[in-house]
């Protein structure tokens, strides 16, 4: 399928894990690349792509997954909704080019496309083992969920675009439907990312086991090798 892309690391080895990152409204894949491109010494054997958003925003090369013009709370969903077979199908894509299976793929977003990167879960559960939400929020909270996908929030403090407060309600209700979340709120930092943020992101991804490997251990199951942080 075609789409706007930047490549930020392709091991010379069959890719292990696979790292997809989605950025902000008028943004570029190229310069989110740049986000990636911190995550690729931890992670020397993954696929790491920046993916531009499906339709132009502004200048060249800015890119979007959906207008805000317009945006509200009332019609967020449904504009979310439209383009999401979009995005569920460019995170298969990446899947089936490099081999790597859901359990070990991580969506990485900021702002909108931190947006997608949860919404997409909500939309099609262990679509991915990971989310890394840098300052973003459902646009209508799930009301179920399962542990097959870890959601790490990252949120500033000080964020005016995205408020704080919504990182807290998505933690609260995916608590609340069983899901597995942690969030991480970084103080005096607004709508942005900084190294504090990556930190936050790098320490989740490599160090956080998740949840459900606690839940196989009380079953008396052996979990399998196959999320990302058993990759490493």
């Amino acid at each position: 399928m075609k789409h706007d892309h930047f490549i930020v690391q392709s091991p010379a080895t069959p890719a292990q894990q696979l790292l997809l990152l989605f950025h902000g409204v008028g943004d570029n894949p190229v310069s989110m690349g740049q986000i990636g491109s911190l995550f690729a010494p931890q992670f020397p054997d993954a696929l790491i792509v920046s993916i531009g958003g499906a339709e132009p925003c502004g200048p060249p090369p800015g890119r979007q997954w959906f207008s805000v013009q317009g945006v509200t709370e009332e019609n967020r969903q449904s504009r979310i909704d439209t383009i999401m077979p979009t995005f569920i199908e460019t995170v298969r894509y990446w899947q089936k080019q490099s081999g790597v299976s859901p359990q070990a793929t991580a969506l990485i977003g900021f702002s909108q496309g931190a947006i997608m990167s949860l919404e997409s879960i909500k939309a099609e559960s262990g679509l991915a083992s990971r989310v890394i939400a840098f300052n973003g929020r459902y646009a209508t909270l799930p009301q179920s969920a399962t542990t097959a996908t870890t959601i790490h929030l990252i949120h500033g403090g000080e964020d005016r675009v995205i408020d704080l407060a919504w990182a807290v309600s998505a933690q609260e209700a995916l608590l609340q439907a069983g899901g597995d979340v942690t969030l991480d709120i970084v103080e005096d930092l607004g709508h942005a990312i900084d190294d504090r943020s990556m930190q936050f992101a790098l320490e989740r991804l490599r160090y956080t086991v998740p949840k459900h490997y606690f839940d196989e251990a009380l079953s008396g199951s052996t979990p399998k090798d196959d999320d990302i942080i058993e990759l490493l």
